[in-house]
This record gives structure tokens, C-alpha cells and sequence, in this order.
């Protein structure tokens, strides 16, 4: 595989986050960073509507589908209908605590049933050609040390997945929201480091806790790749390092200016489809963290983005706030 189409650089599948018109950002500002949709559940996926969850525009590549589910038969087809659709991996989320994830049977709680997550795993790389990987944490509750682990991943493993995205923290099923478990038990990068070089022929990518892109540079020294989530979510703009940084390509990111005018073309016809303004303007709010004007920006949007009947001109008009002062790329 080229180096321009690797895991060097992720950007973490968040729910409500990560859908497709933060991912046509995200991708308008990074040539290389491999992107993840938020994740969606195998009932949704297969008793709703597939265009719904599976439609995205056709720049997003890299981009990786994240399942959610505990049948293989079912992940099996939901697999299927991804690769039909042109997406360039699956992701199996192991590593969400919520209470409405287990009691689905799947997310975290799946790391107490490693034979049936390499079952699922086996189902669906049987299923498609695309790579199957797995997102999961070090540990869930009493469930948390390296034999636990290396037994897990070795299992699944021997199923067919080559790529394991480890959340470096163990997760506690009871007592903690899934934002205290994104906050609360303490980050254990040793333990992902030590995982790598017990199992240096698997590909190791390293999640949380990573707040900018030479922290996680450092932090992941020595592994396949890292995974940023609220980090991009929150200032987009931070992805105009990774391609010189984790890609070593030296072509300069587009200005921030220019980012936008390119969104602006994709809102637009995706305002005529029936898209309401709001779900495309959430991504920008970040857009122009620190820049002068920024706060003015981030207010117009957030006020004038729901109103019925808003269009682009809402954008347009936050813009004019950014002139206060003179604009750096």
C-alpha cells in the first residue's frame, strides 16, 4: 500500500459528528487523513433506508465505514452493502460503553467475547474484499490487563482483522457516561506500545487523549498511525498539517478561504437536494478558531443557520465578521 493511503493519520468516528458534510470538510482540508463515519448500528442499517446512511460525496476516499453489532450473518450484509458502495474499509466498533450500546450487544462489552467478535470479524472479511478493523479500548471493568488484551486482539487476530484501533483506556460498563469514559480512566499509551512490539506484524493505531497533531506525533512514535476525534471536530482547520506532517506531502493546504468556497459549492447543492442549512453550517463553526472574528462567525451561524428558510447568505454574512482584521491562510 502507498504511504498515501494509510492509517498515518485518522480522524476518529464520532456519533453525530463525523457524518458526511463534516467529512466533505475534513477532506476538502486533508488530502491523506483516512476518514471514519460516525458509527451505525446493523437494525438501522438493514431495516431503514441504505442511501440514508451510506450516500457521501465522492471525495471523502479514504473512507471507512464504522458498524455497529454483535451477528455476524447481519454485520456480514450490512459489510456488503458498504463495499457496493464504495467505502475502503469496515471498522467494527468495540469500544463504545454506552448503556444503549449494551444492551444492543455490542460496543464494549463485546471485549468480554473475544471467539464472537472474531466470529463477526471472520463473517464479514469472508463477506467482502475491503479490510476489516476493530476500534476497541484496553480493557472494560476487571477485564483490564495485558493478558486480557493480547488474548483479545491475538483472537481476533487470527480471524482476519490486521488492524486494531486502540482507544488507550480501559472503559467502565457501569457508573460512568461515555464522556466521563472519554475523560475519566487514565490514558495508558505504554500498553498500546507494548501490544505493538508483542505483535509488530499487526497494523497498531493509537487513540485518545490526543489534542493536536505534535503531541500525536510523539505519543504514536514507534506505531502504524494515530486517531484524533473532538480534537478535528472542534478546529478543522488543524488538519492542514497532517498531509505535510504524517504524508510527507510538501504541496501547501488550502487557505482557509478557500476551504469554504469550495464547501460553499457542495452546501449549495446540497440545499437544493433538501439538506437545511443548520446540519451544513455545524461543521464550520470551528473553521476559524483563533483567527480574529472567530467568536462573530461561530454567533451568526448558531443564530441564523436554523431559521427556516436560511440559505448560504447566512454564511456569506458570518464571513463579514472575519474582516476585522486581515485573514492569514
Amino acid at each position: 500500500m502507498s504511504l498515501l493511503r494509510t492509517r498515518r493519520f485518522c480522524v476518529a468516528p464520532m456519533l453525530d459528528c463525523t457524518d458526511r458534510h463534516a467529512r466533505h470538510l475534513m477532506r476538502l482540508i486533508s488530502r491523506h487523513a483516512w476518514l471514519y463515519t460516525e458509527m451505525i448500528t446493523t437494525p438501522a442499517l438493514l431495516r431503514g433506508q441504505p442511501e440514508r446512511w451510506l450516500r457521501y460525496s465522492a471525495i471523502q476516499h479514504p473512507l471507512a465505514l464504522q458498524l455497529g453489532g454483535s451477528d455476524p450473518t447481519a454485520l456480514a450484509q450490512c459489510a456488503r452493502l458498504a463495499e457496493d458502495y464504495g467505502y475502503d474499509e469496515i471498522n467494527l466498533n468495540v469500544g463504545c460503553p454506552s448503556d444503549r450500546v449494551q444492551g444492543g450487544r455490542f460496543g464494549a462489552c463485546l471485549m468480554a467475547e473475544p471467539a464472537l467478535v472474531a466470529e463477526c470479524v471472520a463473517a464479514m472479511a469472508a463477506a467482502v474484499t475491503i479490510p476489516v478493523t476493530v476500534k476497541t479500548r484496553l480493557g472494560i471493568d476487571e477485564l483490564d490487563h495485558d493478558a486480557h488484551l493480547h488474548h483479545f486482539v491475538e483472537t481476533v487476530a487470527s480471524a482476519g482483522c490486521r488492524t486494531f484501533i486502540l482507544h488507550a483506556r480501559k472503559a467502565w460498563l457501569k457508573g460512568l457516561s461515555p464522556h466521563e469514559n472519554r475523560t475519566v480512566p487514565p490514558l495508558q499509551y505504554e500498553r498500546v506500545h507494548h501490544l505493538k512490539s508483542a505483535m509488530p506484524h499487526l497494523e497498531i493505531i493509537l487513540n485518545g487523549g490526543l489534542t493536536d497533531l505534535e503531541s500525536a506525533r510523539t505519543a504514536g512514535a514507534g506505531l502504524d498511525g494515530v486517531m484524533l476525534g473532538r480534537a478535528v471536530y472542534g478546529s478543522p482547520y488543524c488538519l492542514a498539517g497532517v498531509d505535510a506532517m504524517f504524508y510527507g506531502d510538501p504541496r501547501p493546504a488550502p487557505s482557509r478561504h478557500a476551504v469554504i468556497e469550495a464547501y460553499g459549492v457542495y452546501a449549495q447543492e446540497a440545499l437544493r437536494a433538501g439538506t437545511p442549512l443548520s446540519a451544513l453550517t455545524r461543521p464550520l463553526l470551528g473553521l476559524f478558531n483563533g483567527m480574529p472574528g472567530a467568536r462573530a462567525f461561530r454567533r451568526h451561524l448558531s443564530e441564523n443557520g436554523c431559521r427556516s428558510g436560511a440559505g448560504w447568505p447566512v454564511v456569506e454574512q458570518a464571513l463579514e465578521s472575519l474582516h476585522v482584521a486581515p485573514l492569514p491562510a
